[in-house]
């Protein structure tokens, strides 16, 4: 009997492998034409905002201030930063604002393979998944994912959906303000509007106009050109 679940659990394990390395693979050449999250703002009654666009055709500012206020070493880690998740950790152990240490490799296979919330064996797909696509699509593919389907306000996909909600033109020319205030949205985009902010998102998309002349001075976004 235990002989016999061990192997139904064996190729339980060898089919997923198979299929998400084939799922990976795939969406390394067409665009995800759906998310878990964007089928939960439709169950909610939500209408869904989105439009692909390659990477190529959003402006720099838009990934600079995304690595600028997400993932200042997306770069130079291979999917897992273990320093922020170490300052994270230490700084929710002291009972300070609970922050996260997910980069946007994380964010990403979160975004277009799994759902939302916590728990560990999210975290553990999470994990898989991510290892999949610092491998397979490298990290321009995984920024332009990441630029294209983060949420950007309720029901609201991607920069350029962000970019005509917020400021009516396409995410093809923002200035380095207007990069940053969609940056600023991303952690709660269901809370948090780039239109006349105020508060937090005021002075953090402030702060990521900023950094996004850094990102460029400093090269952190050499990965993607």
């Amino acid at each position: 009997m235990i002989a016999r679940l061990l192997r139904i659990c064996g190729k339980a394990a060898l089919w997923f492998v198979g299929l998400s390395v084939l799922w990976v693979a795939i969406l390394r050449f067409v665009p995800t034409p759906f998310t878990f999250t964007m089928l939960g703002d439709m169950l909610s009654g939500h209408s869904i905002t989105k439009q692909w666009r390659p990477l190529s055709e959003i402006d720099p500012n838009m990934a600079r201030a995304a690595i600028a206020g997400e993932d200042a070493r997306f770069c130079s880690h291979h999917g897992f930063d273990f320093k922020a998740i170490a300052g994270a950790a230490y700084r929710n152990a002291e009972g300070k604002r609970i922050r996260g240490g997910s980069t946007i490799s994380q964010q990403t296979a979160k975004n277009v393979f799994l759902f939302q919330g916590g728990g560990y064996v999210r975290k553990a797909f999470e994990a898989w998944f991510t290892m999949l696509i610092e491998a397979i699509w490298g990290k321009r593919r995984i920024m332009e994912m990441y630029l294209n389907v983060a949420e950007t306000g309720i029901g609201t996909y991607g920069a350029e959906a962000g970019a005509m909600r917020y400021f009516n033109h396409s995410a093809a020319h923002l200035t380095p303000l207007e990069a940053a205030r969609i940056a600023a949205v991303l952690p709660l985009p269901k809370k948090r509007e780039a239109v006349d902010p105020n508060g937090f998102v005021r002075r953090h998309g402030n702060a990521l106009a900023r950094y996004v002349g850094i990102v460029k001075r400093d090269g952190l976004d050499a990965c993607l050109k």
